[in-house]
């Protein structure tokens, strides 16, 4: 490239940061700033194309065009792009022994229904039942009584209910943690299962050589008053998937045994199961909301 090639790109650039010196709200500003700096600084060193930017924007249009209530594919694509789990990252600042964060994904649903200590949150939805108990604590060791607890899960097709046409409420639900702050109830044992590919973003994997296919896991959000949100997952130890998830949301700490128990076995709650099941516990400790 000549001199004056890359003095006419960088002024041009200059002029672009300084379009946003007048912004009022000061975080947006440097906001702006840093987007334009560094998608310049991208087209800079990719030396990108005309057609190559074309093909960029009817991707980004085909993303929003099949985007609706039950789909929410600019959500696939930050995860899949590992920029959901980054932010999730930065946001979630190591505090003690506090339980890791992971990424949300696209298919929570507000207003799942409340489920009793001991129940099931399958409501019909195929898969091998799952016994799931924990308890909430502080990071002194406290219960954090009254914790709401969200989970949800897809089932054993490999969909969500809200990936279904039928308006089904099925492997989602949330409870209260008790004095203690101990918790248990019945789901399905995770397993994996591939995100949407079926549009722009499955298209984009394919053409990367990457795989659409998540690690088992189940969802969990624990709020209570005092302290920071948690968004996380439990991952099934021994599955093949933990070190190539689609969306990068495999922590070590995360991984959890689901210990199989052959038909017959005596459940926690005397529950009469027809085949095998698995149990895991799964301990939860809460940051500081600061």
């Amino acid at each position: 490239m000549s001199t004056e090639q890359d003095a006419r790109e960088a002024q041009l650039v200059e002029r672009v940061l300084a379009s946003f010196d007048g912004t009022p709200d000061p975080r947006l500003r440097e906001l702006m700033r840093a987007l334009a700096g560094h998608l310049h600084a991208f087209v800079r060193e990719t030396r990108l194309t005309e057609a190559e930017w074309q093909a960029a924007i009817e991707f980004l249009t085909a993303t929003g065009h099949i985007t609706d209530r039950r789909r929410q594919e600019f959500v696939l694509l930050s995860d899949v792009l590992g920029v959901s789990m980054q932010t999730i990252t930065v946001n979630n600042e190591a505090y003690a022994d506090a339980t890791e964060a992971t990424v949300f994904g696209p298919f929570f649903v507000e207003g799942s229904p409340l489920i009793p200590p001991g129940g099931d949150i399958a409501n019909g939805a195929p898969g091998e039942p799952c016994w799931v108990s924990g308890a909430v604590h502080d990071t002194g060791g406290n219960p954090v009584p009254g914790a709401r607890i969200e989970v949800w899960e897809a089932d054993d097709e490999g969909f969500y209910d809200v990936q279904y046409s039928d308006e089904r409420v099925a492997a989602r639900g949330h409870l209260v943690a008790g004095a203690d702050g101990d918790y248990r109830f019945w789901a399905i044992t995770p397993t994996p299962y591939p995100i949407p590919h079926d549009g722009p973003v499955g298209r984009l994997l394919a053409a990367t050589g990457r795989s659409p296919m998540r690690a088992s896991h189940l969802h969990f959000m624990v709020r209570a008053p005092g302290f920071r949100t948690l968004v996380t997952h439990i991952f099934v130890a021994g599955d093949e998937l933990l070190t190539s998830d689609s969306v990068f949301g495999v922590r070590d700490s995360l991984v959890k045994r689901f210990e199989p128990q052959a038909a017959g076995t005596t459940t926690p709650d005397g529950r009469e199961v027809a085949g095998p099941w698995s149990r895991v516990r799964f301990d939860i400790v809460l940051a500081p909301d600061q």
